[in-house]
Formats: C-alpha cells, structure tokens, sequence
C-alpha cells in the first residue's frame, strides 16, 4: 500500500512539474525588427514582449511561417538566409543562407518541407523543415514571386522575367514535378491564394490588369481579371509595389489594393468580375481583412506612411482613418479579429486597438518593427 502511495504521490508530483514547464505558443506572435536583423517575441493576451532573438542576418524585407505545432517559425531574410526559430526555447534553432535575395517562402501542408523563393539565383529551393537540408533545387532563369503552398504538399509560384507560372508537387518524394503555365502576363509582381487553395491571382506591374488561376481544374488556364485596370493612362509613380499578400477576401468579394492609384479594387469571387472601387488617402499597400470580413483596414505607401483607413464592406466606404505615425509597415489582426497590431517603424513602436471602438489599447517598445506574425498563421493555408 505504501508502495502504491508513493508511486501516485511521484506520479502527481511529476505531472504537476510537466505542467509548470509547459509553455503554450498559440498566444505568441514574432515581430521583424528590420534595422538589428532581430525578432521580438510577442504575447497576445498580456499585450507584452516576452524576449528578443539576435542574429537573423539582413530583414529589410522579411516574412515568416510556422511549423503546424507552432512551435518553430521560420524567417526568410532579405539576404537570402533561412532562419529556423524555436520560440519555446527564445533561440534560433538553425540557419542557413541558401540565396543571393530571397522574397518570402511557404511551409508544405504537412508541415515537413520548407520553400523559399528567390530573386538571387533566381528559382525555388525546398527544405526539410526538421533539418534545414536542401531537398530541392528548382532553377527558373528568372526572379520568382508569389510562392504559396497549397493542399497535396504542392507549391506555387511565378516568374517575374518569364511571365509563368509554376506549380511544384512533391508528393511522391523529394524530386519535384513541375507543372508550367504560360503567359500569365507581363512581370507579375506579387500574388495571393485563396484559403481553399482554389484560386491563384497574380498582379501585374508591365501590362494592364491581373491573372487568375483555377488550381482545381487539371489543366489550368489564365484568366484575365480586369484587363482594362493598371496604372492607368496617367501612369502615376509607384512609390511602393503593393503586396498581394494584405488582399481582403470579405464574403464574396475580394479587396486588392491597387497599383499606382488611390483606391481599393472589389472583385467577385466567383466571377472575377469587379464590383467596384473605393477612393483611398494614398497609394494603398496592404488591404487587410478583419477575421468576421467586416472590416478592411488599409495602410499607404511613402511618404503617405502613417495613416490608416477603416473601410466597412457592406457600404464599402471609408469609415475611420488616424494616423498611428511615422511608417506604419504591417498590420496583424488577433485571430478573431477583436485587436490589430500595427507596426510604427520610424515610432519603434507597435500600437494595438480595438478594432470596435479603435481605442488604443497598449503600445510595445520595438527597434524598427516591421512585419508582424502570429502563430495562428500556422493553420492556414497560403499565408
């Protein structure tokens, strides 16, 4: 009986360290701190930094996905360095630099291979995410952008000299097959994929318009969307390329922010067919989507940098607009949408609001804040 006693009294007395030393990550978030080539490691519900990570190489232009246990991120870097961060631990995990200039990258939908796309060789390398191993290497003779993943451990991207895109399916292994579309249009510059994985549109910076992508046909075929919109025949500066990643899908429209011009774009989900324009402040760069899709929060390019607009998607009008301050970046919204958290680079801070009542809530001390990620991207696809 004794005997018994005391292994129930070891069992609980272990059980309860187990528990102590338990650190939940579905609250945590990464924040890019561009000029010290850091991350901060964030906390949503306490609105706090927890610990700052060194040594991720150059993050002028930075983005981040996470292991499906959301326990690792993975930082791709300006310099084409692959950063693998165990935010359990605070520490990097393991690094290699595999490009010249990488421009994002994409976690498989099973969580065990790594991609990143580059402008420097040019083409995609694909990694083991346990090992940061290069199990891949798909050469395109062209700077690629817009890589998402898809379901099936499949990979999409496009080619900004070639005009194409390519669709990379490993799922028989590590030796990818490769499925090649053509004239997708001239120097695509940035593209989105639905969180079904069913439509893939691509914006264009040489010629007038966009180009969709049924991913569910067998064969796909580019479809133009709006051939007749561009930079229009004013041909206004672009003071900065608008990312196709901060695209608003609202119901059955989405929002896309457009190229050279002060407004958002609304286009049928189905259809492709556009809906309408809403006039903005500035050149939009990112068009966001509160989670319920209630919401579109816009912020604009230089040296227009520290507004926001709210604009209700029932009415599409514009329906608040502050400034937070000098070069907001990046914007992230908590998983349900009852917070944002808006980057203010020139500020070094980050501001969190309520979204209902636009309150400032808290402000976080930041060095040079850029994009901002939370583990929630994790469980959706193409993000």
């Amino acid at each position: 009986m004794k005997t018994l006693i005391s292994a129930i009294a070891l069992a609980a007395t272990l059980g309860t360290a187990a528990l102590a030393d338990t650190i939940a990550t579905g609250d945590l978030g990464l924040v890019i701190e561009r000029a010290k080539g850091s991350v901060l490691l964030v906390d949503q519900s306490d609105r706090a930094a927890l610990a700052r990570i060194e040594g991720l190489g150059d993050l002028s232009h930075a983005s981040i996905v996470y292991s499906p246990d959301e326990r690792y991120a993975y930082v791709f870097g300006r310099d084409g360095g692959l950063t693998k961060v165990d935010i359990v631990e605070r520490k990097i995990a393991n690094r290699v630099v595999q490009g010249g200039n990488s421009i994002g990258g994409a976690i498989s939908d099973d969580g065990e291979l790594v991609a990143v796309a580059n402008y420097e060789p040019g083409g995609v390398r694909i990694f083991d995410a346990g090992t940061l191993d290069m199990v891949a290497d798909i050469p395109t003779q062209s700077k690629t952008i817009g890589l998402v993943d898809i379901p099936g451990r499949r990979f999409v991207f496009t080619t900004w000299d070639t005009g194409e895109t390519w669709i990379a399916d490993m799922s028989k292994g590590t030796e990818p097959a490769i499925t090649k579309i053509t004239d997708m249009g001239k120097n695509p510059y940035d593209a989105l994929v639905t969180g079904n994985g069913r439509t893939y549109i691509t914006g264009l910076f040489g010629e007038d318009g966009l180009t969709a992508l049924d991913l569910w046909e067998d064969d796909p075929k580019p479809i133009r969307v709006m051939p007749d919109y561009g930079r229009g025949q004013e041909e206004m500066p672009v003071y900065k390329m608008p990312h196709l990643e901060g695209w608003a899908l609202t119901g059955s429209e989405f929002v896309l922010p457009a190229v050279g011009h002060h407004e958002v774009l609304w286009v049928d989900a189905q259809t492709l067919e556009e809906t309408g324009r809403t006039k903005t402040y500035s050149q939009p760069v990112f068009a966001m989507a509160r989670p319920d899709g209630r919401q579109v929060w816009v912020n604009f390019a230089h040296p227009m940098n520290d507004t926001i607009q709210v604009i209700d998607t029932v009415t599409k009008e514009v329906i608040h607009e502050f400034k937070p301050g000098p070069a907001v970046l990046h914007m992230e919204f908590t998983p349900r949408g009852h917070e944002i958290w808006v980057s203010v680079r020139d500020e070094n801070k980050v501001k969190i609001y309520d979204t209902h009542s636009f309150e400032l809530l808290r402000e976080i001390d930041a060095d040079s804040p850029s994009g901002i990620f939370f583990t929630a991207r994790a469980h959706r696809l193409g993000l």
